[in-house]
């Protein structure tokens, strides 16, 4: 693989299989920590499990690291697929399950290395296109990565997503959140609840956190989600990646699981993944018995503050929520901006890239009339 000298002084590119990265397990891992944008999703302690135990492409871990010292720059999980309906391209391996596309990066990554690792993963995924998905685009990464001179950047289907700050803005969110008819409504609604049992808000990490996930697990079940055939333990690959990642991230207290109980047993429980200084609520289930009493806000509006007062946590937290949850947004009021970044350097590059983009756009479109549809039909 040929780079030219100008974007890869002092990098060694390296592209190893995710599933089995032996020795480089331990320098992978300290970049999923020390990332600008931290991203649990790309780190070995989701990626490892879920790649062995879900139906997946071929996805190459694609890194750059320093010459001299050994010590990665750049990763990104790389596969070659079609982000709208025809048109396949190189992307960054983001999926439902981790619906956050920001490669790992450290602090002190330019625009040299950036470049060098979008020619990588061109190379590696053997299209002139590298596209981004589900990527924060007010984030440092996509800043750096916008100023390169050397590759066209376009975007497409951006979208905003809740979510909340840190510090003195996220407390006026959160005073946000509690105001108005929600500040009597929600405390009127626990008060009810007080009614059926004790009723009590905590939260579990460690050791805990991984029989706490067994919980979360037959809660689920019980749910929606089990009748749909979507929950964690509706299919044997989902329960056993879910159960690895949560186990293996428990053991550096890389999972919160926040919870209601009443009269002991837990109605409501949030699963959140703490990579660096962020939060991601991965994971929501709540008892629907007792849905009258809004158990999944409460249990949101505890997981914001409990956030607040985590020192660690000075960039807030991601919700992941689908734009426009009809739950979570009024509670957590900041937004995270999205989009799909497409790059592309030569002229087929540049073409494929506008056909790439009016592709996602026609199967975004495409989604939107089907929903549409099938709400119509179940409204009839």
């Amino acid at each position: 693989m040929l780079f030219p000298s100008h974007l890869t002084s002092g990098l060694t590119p390296l592209i190893i299989d995710p599933k089995d990265p032996g020795e480089h397990y331990a320098p992978w891992q300290e970049l999923s920590k020390a990332a600008i944008d931290p991203n649990p999703f790309f780190g070995p302690e989701f990626l490892i499990p879920f790649l062995e135990n879900m139906e997946t492409p071929k996805v190459h871990l694609c890194v750059l690291k320093e010459a001299e010292t050994g010590r990665w720059m750049m990763a990104a999980p790389v596969v070659r697929r079609r982000p709208g309906l025809a048109i396949p391209v190189t992307s960054l391996y983001a999926t439902e399950y981790g619906p956050l596309g920001v490669p790992l990066m450290q602090s002190d990554a330019g625009p040299q290395t950036t470049d060098a690792f979008l020619q990588l993963a061109a190379e590696q995924g053997g299209m002139p296109v590298v596209a981004m998905p589900y990527m924060p685009v007010e984030g440092t990464s996509a800043r750096i990565l916008s100023q390169s001179d050397h590759w066209h950047l376009a975007t497409s289907t951006p979208a905003e997503r809740a979510a909340h700050d840190a510090g003195l803005l996220g407390e006026a969110q959160f005073a946000s959140a509690f105001s108005g008819k929600r500040r009597k409504e929600l405390p009127r609604l626990m008060r009810r609840l007080a009614e059926q049992g004790e009723v009590k808000l905590a939260s579990v990490s460690g050791p805990q956190a991984v029989e706490q996930f067994e919980a979360f697990l037959e809660l689920e079940e019980k749910g929606w989600k089990g009748k749909s055939g979507t929950a964690l333990k509706s299919r044997p690959q989902t329960l056993t990646f879910a159960r690895a990642m949560i186990a293996t991230r428990a053991t550096r207290d890389g999972v919160r699981i926040d919870t209601l109980q009443v009269g002991g047993e837990a109605i409501a429980l949030l699963v959140i993944l703490r990579e660096g200084t962020k939060a991601f609520s991965w994971k929501i289930a709540y008892n629907e018995d007792f849905g009258k009493y809004s158990p999944g806000a409460q249990l949101a509006l505890y997981a914001l503050e409990r956030n607040l007062n985590d020192p660690d946590l000075t960039d807030g937290a991601d919700s992941l929520a689908v734009p426009g949850h009809t739950m979570i947004e009024p509670l957590w009021n900041g937004r995270i901006r999205t989009a799909t970044m497409l790059f592309a350097r030569s002229l087929p590059g540049r073409l494929l890239q506008a056909g790439a983009k009016a592709d996602i756009v026609t199967e975004q479109r495409l989604r939107r009339y089907a929903r549409k549809y099938l709400k119509r039909g179940k409204n009839t």
